[in-house]
C-alpha cells in the first residue's frame, strides 16, 4: 500500500504519526502486529509514526480501527485553556474502561486529554472497601503518591500497605492493583506512561 500525503503539512505529519505511535505504544503492539493487522509494510508504518510519510485515507482508516481509535481523535485541536490548564473543582471523574471498573473506584483527570501527551495522570478516589478489578499489566512506567487513606497496592503479588505521604514506582509490566480495605476513603495521584485508558 503506498503512502499520500493528505496532510498538509510536515509538522502536520509528523502530529499525527506521533499520535498513532502513541495508540500503538497503549495497545501493547509492535509495528510488525499493527502493520499485518492493518495490510501495511512495516516500514512504511515506522516512516508514517515518524512523520517521514502521511497513510492515504484507506490506511489511516485501517489503522485507527486496528487501534481501537477515530480519525478525529488522530487530528483533534485544541486551543486556548483547553487541554492545558485543569481549573480546581472542574477536572473530570471518569469510570474504569468496562475491563477495569473497579467498585467505589472513580479516576479524577488531572492531565487534560490529548493524543499528543506521553504522560496520564489522574487521582485515584477509592471508596471504604473499594478496590481495582485487577490485576492488570501493559506497557509502561508508573508512579504514585498516597495523598489521602489507607491504601494496599499489591505489585506481582506482593502487597505494600501504603499511607497518606507514602510513593510508589514500578514498570507497568508487573501485574497490579490495589484495594482499601479501611473504612474511609483513600487517594492516590498515579502518573503512567503512556496513557493506557
Amino acid at each position: 500500500m503506498s503512502a499520500s500525503l493528505p496532510v498538509s503539512s510536515t509538522s502536520a505529519s509528523a502530529k499525527l504519526g506521533l499520535r498513532l505511535k502513541l495508540a500503538r505504544q497503549t495497545k501493547g503492539m509492535t509495528l510488525k502486529e499493527v502493520a499485518l493487522a492493518a495490510g501495511c509494510s512495516e516500514s512504511l508504518l515506522s516512516k508514517v509514526e515518524n512523520g517521514k510519510a502521511s497513510p492515504s485515507l484507506p490506511m489511516l482508516h485501517k489503522l485507527v480501527e486496528v487501534l481501537s481509535t477515530n480519525i478525529g481523535r488522530m487530528f483533534e485541536e485544541v486551543d486556548g485553556e483547553e487541554g492545558i490548564i485543569f481549573r480546581a473543582g472542574q477536572r473530570p471523574l471518569i469510570a474504569l474502561d468496562p475491563l477495569r471498573q473497579g467498585d467505589g473506584v472513580a479516576l479524577e483527570r488531572v492531565i487534560p486529554y490529548s493524543a499528543g501527551h506521553l504522560l496520564q495522570c489522574n487521582i485515584h478516589h477509592i471508596g471504604a472497601n473499594g478496590t481495582s478489578a485487577g490485576p492488570i499489566s501493559h506497557a509502561g512506567e508508573e508512579v504514585g503518591y498516597v495523598i489521602a487513606g489507607v491504601v494496599e497496592l499489591i505489585v506481582d503479588e506482593r502487597s505494600f500497605l501504603l499511607k497518606a505521604g507514602d510513593s510508589f514506582a514500578f514498570r507497568s509490566e508487573r501485574p497490579h492493583h490495589y484495594r482499601n480495605g479501611g473504612s474511609e476513603p483513600a487517594s492516590i495521584f498515579w502518573v503512567n506512561t503512556p496513557p493506557t485508558f
